[in-house]
């Protein structure tokens, strides 16, 4: 597991080299857990979040039990969607935060650009 970790670790530096946010375009941070998902949407100008939310949360947990899944993975891609045009953000800077660009990290992917974030 240590070398399954640091690996990971490794391209998430590789990665936060070439990806950083601004205030025109911030930066979705991805972490993935086993049984959640957390999310950040972060101006690193200002070195401030903008929004977070996760599938650990009250109100989610009431609509879906289990957060550690495809399922619970595309219902937060569209709540993230929906309350980054609330905060009149429409275009970021993906940083899925060195995980494989499948499964989970996949599912939110796409369910946040079908709510309307370009990236």
């Amino acid at each position: 597991m240590k070398i399954k970790r640091t690996a990971r670790e490794r391209r998430h530096l590789r990665i936060r080299e070439k990806v950083a946010g601004t205030a025109e375009r911030p930066r979705l941070n991805v972490r993935r857990s086993l049984q959640n998902l957390f999310i950040q949407i972060i101006d690193d100008d200002k070195k401030t979040t903008l929004f977070a939310a996760s599938t650990a949360d009250k109100d989610f947990k009431s609509k879906i039990s289990y957060g550690g899944n495809v399922k619970a993975a595309a219902a937060l891609g569209e709540i993230v969607a929906r309350e980054a045009k609330n905060k009149n953000i429409t275009r970021v800077v993906f940083d899925r935060g060195g995980c494989d660009y499948h499964g989970r990290i996949k599912a939110f992917a796409e369910a946040a650009r079908k709510g309307g974030l370009e990236f």
